[in-house]
């Protein structure tokens, strides 16, 4: 019996030694905690969509701990809510985030535009592309195979008669279907803009018109006729200024192919 209680006394010894030493070494070798830091980083949704200019939750809360001049209300996914928390944290005056909400800038639905070969490939839009810039006539058209419909965490993006539509009721404007789009046709607007340009085609005229009934084909009547000269025509392509828009209409009014929409804030496929 005495011959096995030295090596239990020996490893009992040496565990409440090493014990001892963690103890030790993790008091005086411990990183300090920034607990304003971890309190932001709480607050953040954990998104992760770099929609607030920074790479990730991680990144903007270590930003605002280090730089209390930096805007706490760049979240969109959070909201006014979480710029609420953020400010009370911080100690500074609460600036209410803005809106935002996706635009698709194409309207090439099945009746408007057509495919030009039968693709059988994978079914994503990344690997359509691959293939002569997609199986549609126009090269800049939605594919339509809901790439950014999967990118999405907030179903607010559906594919619809072929083009992908965003209800602005549910996006949160966290810019992840932009990044999923090959062709990059979605851009994050605020939510007051209710008027764009349903077309990202930048060849002439007379190409787009065959590509699709009602692209954009870069006559300028929108640019000229524009009071608060919000638009502008580079490539062929129409583009708006959010910042200068009034929503005025006019603009639609002027676009002979009906490339110009407006948006109606009620639920996908209210385009129009």
């Amino acid at each position: 019996m005495e011959a096995f209680i030295v090596p239990v006394l020996i490893v009992a010894g040496t565990g409440v030694l090493a014990g001892v030493i963690l103890a030790v070494a993790s008091k005086f070798m411990a990183v300090p905690v920034d607990e304003k830091l971890a309190a932001l980083r709480a607050e953040l949704p954990g998104a992760n969509c770099g929609a607030c200019g920074f790479a990730g939750c991680d990144d903007y809360a270590a930003k605002i701990a280090e730089d209390p001049n930096t805007p706490i209300n760049k979240c969109p996914v959070g909201g006014a809510e979480v710029a609420q928390k953020l400010s009370a944290i911080m100690g500074v005056a609460f600036e209410e985030a803005v809106p935002q909400y996706a635009l698709v800038h194409c309207n090439g639905t099945c009746e408007n535009t057509q495919y030009a070969m039968d693709y059988e490939g994978p079914q994503t839009c990344s690997a359509c592309r691959t293939f002569y810039s997609g199986r549609g006539t126009c090269p800049h058209a939605c594919m339509g195979f809901g790439d950014c419909v999967k990118a999405c965490n907030y179903d607010a993006i559906h594919v619809i008669n072929g083009v992908a539509v965003v209800d602005p009721e549910s996006c949160v404007g966290c810019g992840m279907c932009a990044k999923a789009c090959p062709n990059h046709l979605i851009t994050i607007v605020p939510a007051t803009s209710q008027v764009y340009v349903s077309c990202s085609n930048q060849q002439k005229g007379a190409l787009t018109r065959k590509a699709c009934k009602v692209g954009c084909i870069g006559c300028r009547k929108c640019e000229k006729a524009c009071p608060s000269q919000a638009i502008t025509v580079a490539n062929n392509l129409a583009s708006i200024d959010p910042a200068k828009c009034t929503n005025c209409g006019t603009c639609v009014g002027e676009c002979p192919t009906g490339a110009i929409r407006t948006v109606m804030h009620c639920g996908a496929g209210s385009e129009k």
